[in-house]
């Protein structure tokens, strides 16, 4: 029992430690709040609360996948991934830590307990962390193979061959890597109970550039976008547009600094700071702190206007280029409708690849999804607000688009024979052309039949000669 003098302690003490304790939007639910809108740094989770709780969870039951056993049979799995949760590259960790020195000197001036944290915050980042696979990034990929083991037993199984192949990329080919692990282990599990042995998959991984990394080795990707200082002109005029500029003039405030020494750039390093210390170490970092749910909102646009203008339908190279992609999994899927036809084993009936979310975005783009009627640009970001355009919701840590091709042997004519099913991150997608989520084989064939027959990869990609970069970017890609 408290003493009357300990009391009126507690009562003096009460006001400091209200002050020092987080509030609602600096507390453990602070980064849960923000988490929707990370854009391209978000958790695989996002889209699946249920891995929270399960990381083995199938989530509920998808009305139409897969097709019926009884008439329909999975042939094939072509399967093209985004590496799972990695460390901020070396630029981020870099312009964090910039921004921490500026708190840190402004910490005695500032009395406000947000900019106390912060500069209380230990700098755990290294620079050469470099966007590499985190921990977590390798569970990430472990538990998708597991999942997708369950999936598609009949395919993932025992005695199949395996193809796997990646980015040379470290992170790319640590996720391969863990992925196979978790395949190990879910062979393993399907034979718990037998006199069987460990099951292997010892095949190796095939670095491959020229597939998972396109816009690389696309030299007129890199000239007019990639190296063209005007072709993010609309990302680059949100970042002086309104939104943006209340977003960093309330960041300034909230840790007493001159809003001049703060931009979009560092403002956006905060930010993701916040979603790196959730989807990393599972915590709710200080720098969550900084934001409301709607500077979240203005942020996630910024990173989807760079996405969008860079990576998709901002300019028609950026999915063009990744007709190589796309020509390769069609490639396998034709091999295995000629052999089952001839009635041969399928030499590949697993494809695995492992890239980035720059290897998605261009190809689902190329395939006609997520595509709004208006472009994202810097005017309409209120317009915008119900755009089908969200990278988060795309291509988080961990994405994975997955393409099944059936054998239906109950099929009434030949065309119907072989159907053909698209999965993103685990969930059924509908085809852009005509509403479903499955169709024949034939039939979507021909409906891309104008990347696969007539996008070659050099006359796309090559720069032609005495044209110079300027001309190009107004004429060739917009």
């Amino acid at each position: 029992m408290l003493r009357p003098d300990g009391c009126l302690l507690l009562l003096l003490l009460l006001p400091l430690l209200l002050l020092l304790a987080p509030g609602p939007a600096e507390g453990e639910a602070a980064a849960e709040r923000l988490s929707p809108y990370f854009g391209t740094k978000s958790r695989y989770e996002e889209l699946h609360p249920e891995l929270l709780r399960d990381p083995l969870s199938l989530g509920p039951p998808q009305p139409g996948f897969p097709l019926p056993p009884a008439s329909c049979a999975p042939l094939q799995l072509g399967a093209v991934f985004r590496h799972g949760t990695r460390f901020p590259t070396r630029k981020q960790i870099q312009k964090l830590g910039r921004l921490h020195g500026l708190v840190q000197g402004n910490a005695g001036k500032c009395n406000a307990s947000a900019a106390s944290r912060l500069a209380r915050w230990t700098m755990w980042l290294r620079p050469d962390m470099d966007g590499k696979l985190a921990p977590r990034g390798r569970r990430d990929m472990e538990m998708l193979a597991r999942r997708l083991a369950r999936r598609f037993p009949s395919l993932l199984a025992r005695n199949r061959r395996f193809a796997f192949v990646s980015s040379s990329k470290h992170r790319c080919l640590d996720s391969a890597a863990a992925f196979r692990e978790g395949l190990r282990q879910a062979l393993d599990g399907q034979q718990q109970g037998t006199s069987q042995k460990h099951a292997t998959t010892t095949e190796g991984i095939e670095t491959n550039d020229k597939l998972m990394r396109f816009f690389d080795l696309c030299e007129r990707f890199v000239k007019d976008i990639e190296d063209n200082d005007t072709a993010m002109h609309e990302l680059d005029a949100f970042k002086e547009g309104p939104e943006m500029k209340e977003v960093v003039g309330e960041i300034a405030n909230t840790l007493c600094l001159p809003v001049n020494d703060l931009n979009a750039d560092l403002v956006q390093v905060a930010f993701f700071t916040c979603s790196f210390e959730l989807a990393i170490k599972n915590i709710s970092s200080p720098w969550c702190s900084l934001f409301s749910e709607e500077d979240a909102k203005v942020l996630e646009y910024l990173n989807d206007l760079k996405q969008y203008w860079k990576r998709a339908y901002g300019y028609p190279i950026n999915s063009r280029s990744s007709c190589i992609l796309m020509q390769d999994i069609f490639k396998h899927l034709d091999q295995a409708v000629t052999e089952s036809k001839s009635s041969k084993p399928i030499s590949s009936p697993v494809i695995l690849q492992f890239g980035h979310a720059e290897t998605l975005q261009p190809l689902l783009a190329l395939m006609g999804y997520f595509k709004d009627e208006e472009p994202l640009k810097a005017n309409n970001y209120h317009r915008q607000m119900h755009r089908k355009f969200r990278s988060g919701r795309i291509v988080p840590y961990a994405a994975n688009l997955l393409f099944v091709l059936y054998h239906c042997d109950q099929a009434t004519t030949p065309k119907e024979e072989y159907k053909i099913q698209v999965l993103l991150n685990e969930k059924l997608l509908q085809f852009p052309h005509t509403g479903e989520t499955v169709a024949l084989y034939t039939d979507l064939k021909n409906h891309y039949n104008e990347a696969l027959q007539n996008c070659h990869f050099s006359k796309v990609c090559d720069m032609p000669k005495n044209t110079t970069q300027g001309d190009l970017y107004v004429k060739g890609t917009k």
